[in-house]
Order: C-alpha cells, then structure tokens, then sequence
C-alpha cells in the first residue's frame, strides 16, 4: 500500500452496522460550532465520515443571518442522526426527537428513523441524567425509534440502556467538548464487556470529550464500534487537518485492535533472535 492511500474499509472489519443504518465510516461527525457552514461542509468531507449529526433543537436549523444548515449539507452524501442536544428532561428529548424525525422525513433521508438521545443533567457539567435518559429511551423505542444513547461510562447504566430497547449505547470518554479524551478506560472496558456478552456485533461507540487524534486511536484500540466527535475538529487551530487526523486515528485504532496488540512486559524483550549469534571472541 502506497504512503497516504485510504484504507480498504475490508480491512477495518467491514462496515459499522448500527441498526439497520450500516456506515462505511466508524466516524460520526457533528456540525455544530465551526466558523462558517462552508468550514463545517469541507471539515465533513476531508473526516471521511458518512454520517453527521445535527442537533435539532439547539442548531434551531436557521441562524441568525438566515442560514438553513441544512442548505450546507449533502443529504444524499450524508446519512442525518438528529440529536436531542439541549434538552434536560425526558419529555422535551422526546418531543425534540419527533421534531428531526418529521424534518428527515420530508428530505426523504435515510436518517429519520433514528435519534442520538441526550437528556443532560446540568448545564454545568453537561453529565446526562441517567432516570431521565432511561424513561426517554423506553418512550422512544416504543415509538418506533432506533435510540442511540449518550451516557456515562457507568457499566451498570449501560446495560440498563440497553435492556430498554437502545439499539447502540455510547458512553463518554470525558465530559462534552473538554478534550479531555478517555479519562477512564477500564470503564469503557467494562462497558464493552456488559454490552456484548452474548452479542458481539453490537455496536457501542465512544462519544464526547475527545481532542486529538489519538484519542480517537486509544478509544478504537479499546474495542469500541467507533467515536462519535464534534469539538475536536470545529474548534481546532486548523479544523481541515484535524479532520483528516481524525479519519486516519479511526483507522489506525481499528487496525491496531484487530491486529492484537502485544502484551506489556515490566522488562525488555530482545526483538532480534538469539539462536545462531556469533560467539564472542575467546579471551
């Protein structure tokens, strides 16, 4: 494989089937924050990403200059995920929700039959409120959505999640928009364990607090399905390179896991065999 060349998606263990939604990319990309829309349409591009997310009820569609957002994007490149961002109690997440899901449906994309949840608990902490998310998750899923679900990376609030109907739980690395990447891989760990036990294929994919590359790397190397980011990319010095960063992080960390890293030894290993070596000179 030349230098730079994309890598075959056959390589990266096929296509994040998430639902009945199957993504050719394991990176989802939000389009709030940037600078400009003609920013946000580029950084999409260059990220590779086949699915954006758009939050329904604080993108409010149209900005103040008259702006749709929706204007600025390929509905027929991009598979919609509208999101509840914004919303602190379960009743506003699900009225939110059938709001992005009438929208999608008369832009005729793909994306109106499901909904990334968030029910926050602060407007400090930006934390999702686990009751609420919870009562929101059986409500939509009974109305026929298919529910991603942001959370903490509590194991025990994720099973929960998942018991309700979720069809893709997707914890936090670090609080929304701190950069502060995986602050607690063990849980993520966990959380990987509860969900897939008996089911390999479901997808749980981190969401929030990356920002760099190598998070997106660390997060992939953990196991998880794929990383669903925003602020790292919209408020980097030079979004455009961090969108091709973020692409390449996926991919190195999809391959890395399914490589198999070696284990962590406390001393060295000599990587050169030691049969056959020349005998040191008599003295």
């Amino acid at each position: 494989m030349t230098a730079g060349a994309h890598i075959p998606d056959t390589q990266l263990g096929d296509h994040l089937q998430v639902g009945t939604h199957s993504l050719a990319s394991r990176l989802i990309v939000g389009t709030g924050k940037y600078a400009s829309y003609e920013l946000m349409g580029e950084a999409l591009a260059l990220s590779g990403t086949d699915c954006i997310t758009v939050a329904v009820r604080r993108e409010r569609l149209v900005d103040a200059r008259g702006q749709n957002i929706l204007d600025f994007l390929d509905t027929s490149r991009y598979t919609l995920l509208p999101n509840t961002a914004g919303c602190f109690s379960a009743e506003d997440a699900v009225r939110v929700a059938r709001l992005g899901r009438e929208i999608l449906f008369g832009l005729e994309n793909p994306g109106a039959d499901w909904v990334k949840l968030e029910v926050l608990a602060d407007t400090k902490t930006l934390l999702p409120d686990p009751v609420a998310t919870l009562q929101a998750t059986e409500l939509l899923v009974a109305d026929g959505f298919q529910v991603l679900c942001y959370t903490s990376d509590d194991p025990i609030v994720a099973r929960r999640l998942k018991q309700a109907g979720a069809t893709s739980v997707m914890p936090a690395g670090s609080p929304i928009g701190s950069g502060q990447g995986i602050l607690n891989p063990n849980n993520i760990r966990i959380c990987l364990e509860y969900l897939k036990d008996g089911d390999p294929d479901y997808p749980v994919i981190v969401d929030a607090g990356v920002g760099t590359a190598s998070d997106v790397t660390i997060a992939m190397e953990l196991g998880v399905d794929g990383v669903l980011l925003n602020t790292g990319i919209a408020h980097a010095t030079d979004p455009l390179q961090m969108a091709l960063a973020m692409k390449a992080g996926i991919e190195a960390g999809r391959l890395a896991y399914l490589a198999g890293r070696i284990p962590k030894k406390l001393y060295a290993t000599a990587s050169s065999p030691e049969t056959g070596t020349i005998a040191p000179k008599p003295r």
